[in-house]
This record gives structure tokens, sequence and C-alpha cells, in this order.
């Protein structure tokens, strides 16, 4: 890096954090600091490439996809399928100990596949899962953890935003992204589920048994309404995983799909609640895309600084294996995932960090599996954690000190799943090895 870019890149990063701290919406932090900086290295004449660089990213075919499945989870969330989902996983678990809270972890999965944003599963389980596990004595941390950490399994599991918007800035295959996701979603989802009977086990106070029957009818009964919703989640994944569409054409198919469910399955009729999906998932989309416009402007700044180069050189010098460096990357991202929200991280870190991982040897994909995995940390890690804001904007009767007590032994689980999945890449490779096309 040239000496004389080294205080536009100091300024910059200053700036940055500065305007965070004081309350700065991100995506303004990041799109002041980028013309800052570009007019210390560069000068006016170099502020052409603040409009160009946001233009010539967002400007992406693949990126369509994203609206496209905020607005099929806005339809989604508006059928009220969320309690279908949680009434099928609950009846399923009643009798295990913390069978609630299980069944909050894997109605966040499977809703996580109807949706792809973070904040709506905790958004549309909170209200359904935590009053029910209150009601039945269940500890108030227990509660609210299950349901806050496991709202976090969408950002993994396809379809994810988060995926789509790594691959698009990473010129990786969204569609090998969505299958290399499945498995460590799983898995994940499984080690929540674990956790809990383990909890409950040891202290059963935490969540008193039920001793209630179920006939195996009251058991299958919330699959009658169930299975389009289901249908819907096969025909996108299956038609990406066939090589028969792109995430974006799968997509469209899904709010297809998600508009036919809503009118003849959940009878969701009237304009004013079209309306409303549609002011919802325009709010979204806008927020993201300008988050993105704004995080890439920034990154490609740090890019023309050379700063990708640095890295690499520094990270190749470094006297440990090439796991070792990545295990360092990974304690740098959960850090800033402390203070910046998922999309900005990905956005500004891939630039920086991807060229070394490459450099090393190592697979795109698996490096957007385990970033995602470890922006699942990001997003209930006090002070950004918008889960845990969520959580008790949807239960206010919540301390929020519960909530995130009750959040934090899942960050050990989410650090302990994304070093299985850093040591065994193929949990994450395996499927997008098997895709056609």
């Amino acid at each position: 890096m040239e000496i004389a870019s080294v205080p536009a890149v100091v300024a910059c990063v200053i700036l940055t954090l500065v305007l965070i701290i004081v309350g700065c919406p991100i995506f303004i932090s990041l799109g002041v600091s980028s013309v800052v900086g570009v007019l210390i290295a560069r000068g006016t004449g170099g502020l052409m490439q603040v409009p160009l660089a946001m233009y010539a990213q967002i400007n992406s075919f693949v990126l369509v996809a994203i609206p496209l499945f905020i607005l099929m989870g806005e339809i989604l969330s508006y059928t009220g399928i969320a309690s279908d989902i949680y009434e099928f996983f609950s009846r399923w678990t009643y009798r295990i100990g913390g069978g609630l809270a299980i069944a909050s972890i894997y109605t966040s999965a499977l809703f996580g596949a109807l949706c792809g944003v973070s904040i709506a599963g905790v958004a549309a389980i909170g209200p359904l899962a935590i009053p029910e596990m209150l009601r039945r004595n269940y500890d108030h941390k227990l509660a609210a953890g299950a349901v806050t950490a496991s709202g976090a399994l969408s950002v993994l599991i396809p379809p994810s935003i988060v995926l789509i918007v790594y691959g698009s800035i990473a010129f990786a295959s969204v569609g090998a992204l969505f299958m290399g996701g499945i498995i460590p979603g799983l898995f994940l989802a499984t080690a929540m589920a674990v956790y809990v009977v383990i909890r409950v086990r040891l202290n059963r106070s935490l969540a008193p048994p039920t001793y209630e029957t179920l006939t195996w009818k009251q058991m299958f009964a919330p699959l009658a309404r169930l299975w389009p919703a289901l249908m819907i989640v096969l025909l996108v994944l299956g038609s990406i995983y066939g090589g028969v569409a792109t995430p974006t054409e799968a997509a469209s198919m899904g709010v297809v799909g998600s508009l036919l469910i809503g009118l003849f399955v959940y009878k969701s009729r009237g304009w004013k609640t079209y309306l409303n999906m549609l002011t919802a998932a325009t709010h979204a989309t806008v927020s993201v895309l300008a988050i993105a416009a704004c995080a890439l402007a920034f990154g490609n700044f740090l890019s023309v600084m050379r700063i990708p180069e640095v890295m690499t050189m520094m990270a190749m010098a470094l006297p440990i294996p090439p796991i070792g460096v990545i295990f360092i990357f990974m304690l740098f991202l959960v850090v800033g995932g402390m203070f910046i929200d998922a999309i900005s991280l990905i956005l500004v870190t891939t630039p920086i960090l991807l060229p070394t991982i490459l450099a090393m040897g190592f697979d795109p994909i698996w490096y957007g599996i385990i970033l995602t995995l470890n922006i699942e940390m990001a997003v209930i890690t006090p002070p950004v954690g918008l889960n845990l804001y969520t959580m008790k904007a949807v239960a206010p009767y919540l301390d929020i000190g519960d909530i995130i007590k009750g959040s934090l032994p899942y960050v050990a689980i989410e650090f302990a799943v994304l070093s299985v999945v850093i040591l065994v890449p193929q949990i994450a490779l395996w499927l997008p090895s098997m895709m056609r096309g």
C-alpha cells in the first residue's frame, strides 16, 4: 500500500466507527466515510468512482432475488403459517423435556426456509411460543434464548438473503451456497435442541414436564394446512438443486406459490392485506439495498487502496498453518459483528478477506458458509444484535437482561458448530458437489 494512502484509510475507518458509535445509520456511516476517503486519497476528481461503484455492484441479476424472496417471506408471514408450523412441532416434542423450546428451534428452521430474514422469524414465532412457554412455567431465559437464537437460522438455511449478498460480491454460485447451507443449518438446529434437552435434564425446573396425551390424528392434523408451503420449499430448492432454475427464477416461482397459498389455503384476502405485504417488503428491500450500495462503495475504496493485497501478504507471512489464519479471521468477524450489521459486515470484509482465502487454496462456497455461520452470532450478540431487540419488541414483558443471558449460551454452540465446519469442509461442500447444471 502506498504511504500516501495510509492517512485516507485510517481516516475512513475512524470516521466510520465514530459515526456508528454516535448512532448514525450504518449505510450513511459507510457512504460518508467512502466519500471522505476518496476525497483525501484522490481529491474531487475521484468522487465519480463512488456512484459508479454503487451502480456497478447493485446492477446485478442475482440481486433481483433479494426483493423476490423478501416478498415471498412477507406473504407467508401474513398468512399465519408460523402458527401452524409451531403447532406441528410442539405436538411432536410435547413429551420431551423442554419440548416447546425445541419446537421453537425447529419452527425457526422451517420458517427460515420460507422467509430468509432473521428478525422476521423472531417476530413471527416469538408471540406464539413465548406466552405458551411462560404459561407452562418455563424459565424466562430458556424461553427467550431458544426463540431469539434460533431465529438466526434463517440467515443460513436457504433461501438466505445473506447468502445472496455474499454470492453477488464474491461471484460465487448462489445456488451452490443455498445447498451448502442446508446441512450446517440442520446441524446447528439440532445442536441447539440437544443443548435444551441437556439443560432441562440437569435442571427440570427450567421446563416442567407435560402430562397431556395426543392421538396420532392430532399430531398429524397441522400437516393438512402445511403441506402446500412445504411443497413451495421443495419447488424452490429442488429447482435450484436440479439446475432447472436460477435462484432469481426460483424466487419468482416462490412468490407466485406463496400468493396461491395465501389466497386458497389461508384465505388472505382484501386489498389492505396485500398493500401491507408490499409495503413491508419494499421497506425491507430498500433497507438491504441501501446498505449494500454504501457498503460496496466503502469496500471498493479499500480495494483501490490495495488493502486486500496487504492483508494477503500479511496472512501468508504468518508462521501458522492456513487453518489458523481462518480462525483468526473468524474471531475478527465475531468482534466486528458485535458492532456492524450482518450485510454491512459481509460487504465490507469480503473484498478484503476473500483474496487471502483464495490465495490459501480454500473454496469460496465453503468460506461463504462459515462466514454466514459467523454472522449468526452477530444477530444475537449485543450491542447491535437485532434479534435481541426484536424479541424485546414482540415480548415487552421480558427483561432485556434475561433475553441476552438466555441467548449467550447459543453463541458458544454456534462457534462450536462453526469450528466443526471449518475443520470438516465437506459438511458444507457435499450437497453443492452433487448439484446438476
